[in-house]
């Protein structure tokens, strides 16, 4: 029977898309072939409802067999950048052209001149969807960096990072220290723009992600009493597994080790609760090189393949 597709629905079908990754993560040996819960659940909570990242009605398209079985989710991230996570057992060309094909029409983004344009995400080891993004007239994009889907297991040891004088390594703290927390990123991520920018209000969102942890939101407070940097980790106890996202130093408080103290610290805090394999996402030569650092030196490559549509 053919699949059937659909929209995304009723909150019901965020749960049920949860569950989909988690099964198919473990079928394919826990490599990132498809997203963890902790991404999506990252998109939902940070990227929709604190950057406005589209929405699930809108953006998130659900296949079925005839049981009522979800079998592939195709959604986006940012605008005109999708991802197809596809069960192993059920994949074949024709789903995925389909995908791609209801991706072209719902998830494209039009340019200031008037051209539509998407690109697609696919692993640079998975020669079965390189072939058929070339067949629906797609190519690797060069206006997008590639990224590194990075991997340790805790049967490696976790090197011991001495941290720098005057900071100190914890968990955040309450709500007070929501404004420090959103004051850190903002710097961290937007190093060029003055503090001006910077809007608070938006961490209450992130907390609320069904993964989030307390004890596993470490920062880096500096002498003065701010954050320097910090590192949320989204650990799943049903996979045994942790996903750092994001990680962050700002400017002034970098070339101190900080970023490396944390995810030691953050490693450590793992292995105590349970967890025998991280993840962690690099695109540019710093953050690949602060992430061997902590010995997520296994990695896979994940590119953009764009067509205009």
């Amino acid at each position: 029977m053919k699949p059937i597709m659909r929209k995304f629905q009723q909150d019901d079908d965020y749960w049920r898309i949860r569950a989909f990754l988690r099964k198919v993560l473990l079928l394919n040996d826990r490599e990132q072939k498809s997203w963890d819960v902790a991404r999506f659940d990252y998109w939902r909570w940070h990227g929709i409802l604190n950057m406005n990242d589209g929405t699930l009605e809108d953006d998130v398209f659900i296949w079925e067999n005839g049981a009522g079985d979800i079998i592939a989710v195709l959604n986006r991230e940012a605008p005109g950048s999708v991802f197809l996570q596809v069960h192993p057992q059920c994949r074949t060309d024709q789903l995925e052209a389909e995908m791609l094909a209801v991706a072209e029409l719902y998830l494209a983004v039009t340019d200031n001149s008037g051209q539509r344009s998407l690109h697609v995400w696919a692993r640079k080891d998975d020669i079965s969807r390189q072939e058929t993004l070339k067949k629906q007239g797609y190519h690797i994009s060069e206006k997008h960096k590639s990224e590194h889907q990075r991997r340790r297991f805790f049967s490696e040891p976790i090197a011991s990072m001495p941290v720098a004088e005057g900071y100190i390594i914890r968990s955040m703290g309450d709500i007070d220290e929501h404004r420090k927390k959103e004051l850190a990123s903002w710097r961290a991520f937007h190093p060029d723009e003055s503090d001006e920018g910077f809007e608070p209000g938006w961490y209450r969102n992130v907390q609320r992600a069904p993964l989030y942890r307390r004890d596993l939101d470490i920062v880096a407070v500096a002498p003065d009493g701010e954050y320097a940097a910090f590192c949320t980790i989204w650990f799943d106890d049903v996979l045994r597994t942790g996903h750092f996202e994001p990680v962050g130093t700002a400017p002034q408080h970098q070339r101190r080790g900080l970023g490396t103290c944390l995810l030691t610290e953050g490693l450590i805090r793992l292995r105590g609760l349970g967890g025998d394999l991280a993840y962690v996402g690099s695109y540019a030569e710093p953050a690949h090189t602060l992430y061997k650092s902590a010995g997520f030196e296994t990695y896979s490559i994940l590119e953009p393949w764009i067509k205009e549509v």
